[in-house]
Order: C-alpha cells, then structure tokens, then sequence
C-alpha cells in the first residue's frame, strides 16, 4: 500500500514542499528511509514506531516499510518529518482517511508516546503553505502562534499524535489559531531601555541621531566607562519602527533558527546583536555543512554591535565587506549556496589606545605613537571606509552624572530620524536603496549638490587632513542626511561642517 504526505523542508530562511512518501509491502521487517535524510531524520523511523504504538494503535507495522522524501536532490534536517512519516504510514495502513491529507501541509517531532513537539521554521513553512494554496496546515501547538501571523493559511496545533489521526478522520476538530498582525506589530515596540537615561555625551547622541537617520556605519572611540555600549543599545530605540514585511522577513530568520519563544510570534523590536570578540568568521556571517545564519543575519533590519573592535580577528572583520556593501551574503558550500539578507547598521567601538587613555584629561596614557598606530591598524583602511562616522565618546564628569537625567526620550528623537527617513524614501522610491548611507556616485552627484562655500570648506579639508576620496563622498553622504533632519533641500556649509567633525579616525594622532 501506497500513501503520500506533503511536508517541508528548509533552505535558507525559506522552505520548499516534501513529499512524503510510504510503501508498504510484504517481507521481512524493514524500516528504509531515503531521498537525502540527515541522521537525525534516519532516527526518525524508531520514534515513529514507538509513537504510533504508544498513542493506542494496535497495528502491525512490522512491514517492509520504504519511505521516501522527494525530492531527493534536497537535503532534509531536522526531526520535522516525525508527523508527516507516521501519518502516512498510519494512511497506507488503513487508519488515516487519505482523502483528507491531499491538501494539507504537516509538520512535528514526535515522542515516545506520542506526543507533538515544536520545530523550527513555522514561519517560512506557514509562507510556503499559503504560497502553495493548501486548506490547512497542522504543526506542534506550541508553534501555532508563529505561524499564524501568516493571514491566509488555516494553522492548526495539535499536541499529540491521536489528535492529528482523530481531525483527518473527521472525529475531531481542531481549534485554528488566528492573530492579528497589526495589533502584534504594534504590541511588541516597548523598549526596556531609554536615550533620555544617558547622561552627558551630547555630541555623541547627536552624531548617532544623524547615523541612525541615513543609516550611516558608526564607529566609536573613547576611554573605557566612557558609556560607549550604554549608547549602542539604545540606538534600536531610535530607529524608525518596523513595518510588517520588514517585521516578517526578520522573524523568519530567528525562526529558522529556533530563537523565538512560544509567546513570540513576531519581532516587531529592531534587533540587537552583539557577538563576542572570539566569535568565528563562520559563526559571524554564517556557515555549516548545510549553511545557516549568522550574527549579520540575525542583526538584519537592526544594529550590529562590534564592542572591543581592534580585538576581534582580522579575518573575521574582513568578512564583513561584502555583507556591508550587498546588503546580503552569499555562502557556497558543496552540496548548496544559499543566500541570506544582512542589512544591518554596524556599530563599532574601541579605545583610543592599547591602554585606553589617550588624549584623555583624567588619566595618564603610557602608549608610544607606535604603539597606538599597530592598534589602530588593527582595523584595515577597507573596513574602515565602510564606515561612514567616526564618535569620539569622552569620559563623564562627575557633574554631568549626578544631575537628573532630562535628555530627550527615544521617542522625540525617532519622530525626527522618522521624518529624515521618509524623505529619504521620496527620494530614492525609484531605485533599489533605502537610505543615503548607500548612495552610488551617480546618486551622490544629483542628490548632494554644494555651494561654492561648501566646496571652499571640502577643498580645505580634503588637502589639509589629507582625506581620501571615499572620506570625500562619505562626508557628502552625512552632510545630506544633517541637511534632511533640518528638511533642508539643499546641503549648507554648516551640514558640510558638521559631517567633517564625525571623521575623527581620518586626522590620525592630531
């Protein structure tokens, strides 16, 4: 007997159908699965058989059983294929009505006794079955909530395996979890943090404010306790709120990874993320025999924070190239290339030595100029261009931290990076950009127009400090978004003024 059940399996953050496919025939007792399985899928066969058992049905499945996961090109991870196996096995005994799994998608782990238990990747499965039309998609309860964010799509949770076999045969209805996505979208935006709680460093919120609203890489350099990571992580605080697809497509990556919890359903917060400075350059841009994502993925749409950055490896900094200027990354392996999305602000922050004191009034600092040049370079001139702004963060006087915090809150500053970025969506709503960060040339010429005195200011600057041409457009790019929050249409030479302050790294040991 013969019986089919559709399944998927993961590629990237995405998910393609499955064929499940049950033989059973006459012989010795024989369990087989193929089309690709990994070892955890191949031990699916023996929770399947102590499930089926457990779960009160006395059948005999001491058969030649042959499964077979088509396509058989594709690699299939994971214990997902636990439900969809036993259900058609249970159909080509007899059990299951047939009629009834032709349009339905089916996911779950499976325990001993029967038991459903959560997966990965509900959502990206949730988009394949409303992609591919099919009336319902039954998965773990405990991943019901995830993958009804999805309108469209019939999601059903189970618990237990008897519930799946009593729904088919028309004995029992499951309940459908239904969401709304605005109201989620709307719910999860409560910061546990504030910009309004950090004392001090005007200059500093300031020059983040212009990042945040080109989205503009940063780096920052100051004295340890200078407050450098308190201002990191309110920077999603700042950054205009998410909008549904951004929400989803950030949501499919975490759930790809299994980091949502069952309460979460999307992220509607800007990621965070701030990986350790012994982290692999496979764990930062992602990899693996069959790749998975990585720290930039896993900042996409939000803020990745390099804290102690000359510490990290040179190789693993050097990674970030690509991803910095694609907005994705592309991973080859052996058996498969598969592509994830890493548009994400890279917030950097170092010392301005090897003992951290330089140029600091408080504090003595014993570094030779060789010294603090092997550190800097550290941090390689490409690196370095891709980065737009250079902070220095200053240590805090004691009068500036004992006074009441009465800074602007997150949200007066988001109003105004909000109304910078929706010019910037005018501006650009015929190309493929979304900021003033990614500007080519062609769009620095037509869009960053400069008066003579502009050009007078840049001139100085340029020869004096001896800039780069890539400093040059980068300080074009910074002083267009100074000109957008003031909803300036043309660049001035104080917006020009401004910006050269913000490349500190540029002017060496002065």
């Amino acid at each position: 007997m013969l019986a089919t059940v559709i399944s998927g399996a993961l590629l990237g953050i995405d998910a393609c159908p499955v064929d499940v496919e049950v033989d059973l025939s006459a012989g010795l007792p024989f369990f087989n699965i193929v089309g690709l399985p990994d070892p955890v899928v191949k031990e699916s066969k023996a929770r399947v058989k102590s499930a089926i058992k457990n779960a009160g049905y006395g059948v005999n499945t001491s058969q030649r059983v042959v499964v077979n996961l088509a396509p058989a090109d594709i690699k299939k991870e994971g214990a997902c294929f636990d439900l969809p196996i036993s259900i058609a096995l249970l159909a080509a005994l007899g059990v299951v009505k047939r009629k009834r799994i032709a349009d339905i998608l089916l996911v779950g782990e499976l325990s001993l006794d029967g038991r459903i238990k959560p997966v990965t990747g509900s959502l990206p499965l949730a988009i394949l079955a409303r992609k591919k039309r099919f009336k319902a998609f039954i998965l773990p309860r405990r991943n019901a909530r995830e993958a009804a964010i999805v309108k469209g799509i019939k999601v059903l949770g189970a618990d237990n395996l008897a519930e799946v076999v009593e729904y088919l045969n028309n004995a029992l209805e499951l309940e459908a979890t239904e969401l709304d996505p605005g109201a989620v979208l709307a719910q999860g935006r409560d910061y546990s943090v504030d910009f309004s709680e950090v004392k001090g460093q005007e200059n500093a919120k300031r020059a983040l404010e212009v990042a945040c609203a080109g989205g503009h890489n940063v780096i920052m350099i100051g004295p340890p306790g200078a407050g450098k990571t308190m201002l990191a992580r309110r920077l999603p605080t700042i950054l205009p709120d998410m909008g549904f697809e951004e929400a989803l497509e950030t949501t499919k990556i975490y759930s790809v990874m299994g980091l949502l919890d069952e309460e979460t359903s999307l992220i509607s917060q800007r990621p965070f993320r701030s990986p350790h400075h012994t982290v692999s350059d496979a764990g930062l841009i992602g990899g693996g025999t069959i790749p998975r994502p990585g720290e930039i993925s896993l900042a996409h749409n939000g803020v990745l924070f390099l804290d102690e950055l000359p510490e990290f490896k040179r190789n693993v900094l050097e990674v970030l190239r690509q991803p910095l200027e694609d907005g994705k990354v592309l991973i080859s392996r052996a058996a498969t290339s598969l592509t994830f999305p890493s548009r994400f602000m890279l917030i950097g922050a170092m010392n301005p030595c090897p003992c951290g004191y330089f140029g600091d009034a408080h504090h003595a600092c014993h570094c030779t100029p060789l010294m603090i040049q092997r550190y800097r370079s550290r941090i390689s001139g490409p690196l370095l261009d891709r980065i737009d702004i250079h902070i220095d963060v200053p240590s805090v006087r004691y009068r500036e931290l004992s006074a009441e915090a009465g800074g602007e809150s997150s949200d007066q500053i988001r109003d105004r990076i909000s109304r910078a970025r929706g010019i910037q969506k005018d501006r650009f709503k015929h190309s493929r950009i979304h900021s003033n960060a990614s500007m080519s040339p062609r769009q620095i010429e037509k869009h960053c127009a400069i008066s003579n005195e502009g050009h007078g200011l840049l001139e100085a600057c340029v020869d004096r400090l001896g800039m780069s041409a890539r400093a040059h457009a980068r300080i074009l790019k910074v002083s267009r978004t100074i000109a957008d929050l003031e909803g300036s249409e043309k660049i001035s030479s104080s917006h020009i003024s401004e910006a050269i302050q913000y490349r500190s790294l540029d002017r060496g040991l002065l």
